[in-house]
């Protein structure tokens, strides 16, 4: 997908590391998205109770409440919101037997931009059904 192809999207993406937030921040800008960041799952919710996004990209690994947590209480709220997760542990958690209920796409750490906008587009498009945000 090229980059002139993308809609885009408001997003909030939530890490409790500063420069991998600033990073994915930083590759979803360049794509035309609006981002919004937090740096802990109550901090994604509180911000979440406070505004509308068309995604919520979140990594798994965090202090206090993980990735998979935040997912379903974001599901909780809103249960068609689109929710992303970034994570090292991919393969472990997508052969484990206990499901990933809330998270609608896993994206493997280390990513590409190209990783992103796939996520992004597989989650998004059904929401928008062509209308420009």
């Amino acid at each position: 997908m090229s980059k002139s192809e993308i809609m885009p999207r408001k997003i909030l993406v939530v890490d409790d590391e500063p420069y991998v937030c600033d990073a994915v921040r930083m590759m979803l800008a360049f794509d035309g998205h609006q981002v919004e960041t937090a740096s802990s799952g109550n901090a994604a919710l509180a911000m979440f109770a406070a505004g509308k996004y068309d995604l919520v990209i979140t990594d798994y690994a965090m202090p206090a409440m993980k990735g998979d947590e935040l997912a379903l209480a974001i599901k909780a709220r809103a249960p068609s919101q689109p929710v992303v997760l970034i994570t090292a542990y991919a393969e472990m958690l997508k052969s484990s037997d206990k499901p990933l209920d809330g998270v609608d796409f896993i994206v493997s750490k280390p990513f590409l931009l190209e990783n992103l906008r796939e996520a992004v587009e597989k989650t998004t498009a059904a929401n928008h059904d062509g209308a420009k945000s």
